[in-house]
């Protein structure tokens, strides 16, 4: 993925989108970034005093002040200081309205009302404005004043619940899907109201919450429920519908094994030279093998702790099971061939940081691919350039 600041950057696929950032720290930030990968203008509104949470607070500092946390979540962004709570700060975010696409806001329900920029407002303004809201819970039902955390999405949504090994502690997803999983959504939602909004000259408001995105994942946790009555429960690394389909321990680590259908069931047990498994009553079938499962892994892993990891995966995969070692982040995003191939790292050249490692888009369009064309920008970089006034110009407040 290149890095394009110079003339004619900007021609990607949303090319001609223009949004309005009113967010912070993650979830809002990642949607408006994958908008911004595909072309679209997007230009983040910061509160004058200190910007989105993330500039300070949050991660691993760099050489200047913005942390790392920040840079991963705001590239291709111009970046605006406005006090919104001042009537000229107030104005100034209005006139930009006029002429936007897309406003997206991470507040808590009812900030935007109050700051006199929610959507009823705005679309007086600018009927054909697509108006896009992610908070913890919604914006309606019995939990939407609460504050909403990814961790607290993860535990009220059940994914905690079935996440680590059975019997253990709860863990949440090392990934913070609620997170990322409502900024994806988000954007989807507001691709969709895009296009309709330019076709019918109506725009809409959209919505998305932590929750609601985790929970919508629970596509094979809900139908356990809703089919045998089981509450789901955690299941380590093994798959709640298919066996074997885990990690099994090898003589120096894990290797994983999915062997979700019964061709592969017989082709793993060939590979692994352990035949009398394939005519063992227990598991003959999907269904003995989950209803059997620590009898599966124990016998398989009688087998599989005799070599390593590196020879297992060889001799898998040219079996045709498909299989593959554990890596940590070292591992892939340093040494692996694949995603060097693929390009899902990429560079950067930043003002203060120089130049800078992210990890690229993993959409592929073949006519209008998403590029890199603006680092992450300084706190009210671009006032002059989008409002033609510096940030000096504009008073700070550090509420919201």
């Amino acid at each position: 993925m290149d890095q394009d600041n110079g003339p004619g950057a900007g021609d990607g696929a949303l090319a001609g989108m223009v949004v309005l950032d009113l967010t912070q720290v993650m979830a809002g930030p990642y949607c408006t970034m994958v908008l911004a990968d595909l072309g679209a203008d997007v230009i983040k509104v910061e509160n004058p005093d200190s910007g989105d949470q993330t500039r300070r607070s949050w991660g691993l500092s760099g050489i200047g002040e913005d942390s790392l946390a920040f840079m991963a979540l705001n590239r291709n962004k111009r970046s605006v200081a406005l006090d919104l709570k001042s009537a000229e700060g107030l104005e100034a975010f209005l006139r930009l309205v006029r002429t936007a696409d897309v406003v997206v806001e991470n507040w808590r329900p009812g900030v935007a009302a109050r700051l006199g920029v929610d959507y009823a407002t705005l679309a007086e303004i600018n009927p054909a404005i697509v108006y896009a809201s992610i908070s913890g819970f919604g914006l309606t039902g019995p939990y939407a004043a609460r504050p909403g955390y990814d961790l607290i999405a993860q535990a009220m949504s059940g994914v905690m619940s079935i996440t680590g090994e059975p019997g253990g502690r709860p863990v949440k997803s090392g990934i913070p899907v609620a997170d990322l999983g409502s900024g994806l959504f988000c954007a989807i939602g507001i691709l969709a109201a895009w296009i309709s909004a330019r076709s019918t000259g109506r725009g809409q408001s959209v919505e998305a919450s932590l929750f609601d995105s985790a929970l919508a994942l629970a596509v094979w946790e809900s139908t356990e429920l809703w089919q045998t009555g089981r509450t789901p429960q955690k299941t380590g690394s093994a798959n709640r519908m298919s066996a074997p389909y885990q990690a099994l321990a090898t003589s120096d680590g894990y290797v994983t094994v999915g062997a979700n259908n019964q061709r592969l069931w017989q082709r793993l047990c060939t590979a692994l030279e352990v035949d009398g498994l394939v005519t063992d009553p227990r598991f003959a079938t999907n269904v003995g093998r989950m209803q059997n499962l620590p009898e599966l892994v124990a016998a398989l892993e009688e087998r599989t702790t005799q070599r390593p990891t590196a020879v297992w995966v060889d001799v898998l995969l040219a079996a045709g099971v498909p299989a593959g070692p554990i890596q940590d982040y070292r591992q892939v995003l340093e040494d692996d061939p694949h995603v060097k191939a693929r390009g899902m790292v990429a560079e950067m050249e930043h003002p203060v940081e120089g130049r800078v490692r992210v990890l690229a888009s993993p959409l592929r369009l073949s006519a209008t691919p998403p590029t890199i064309r603006r680092p992450p920008p300084l706190l009210g970089e671009h006032n002059a350039e989008v409002l033609g006034r510096e940030p000096a110009d504009l008073e700070a407040s550090t509420e919201r």
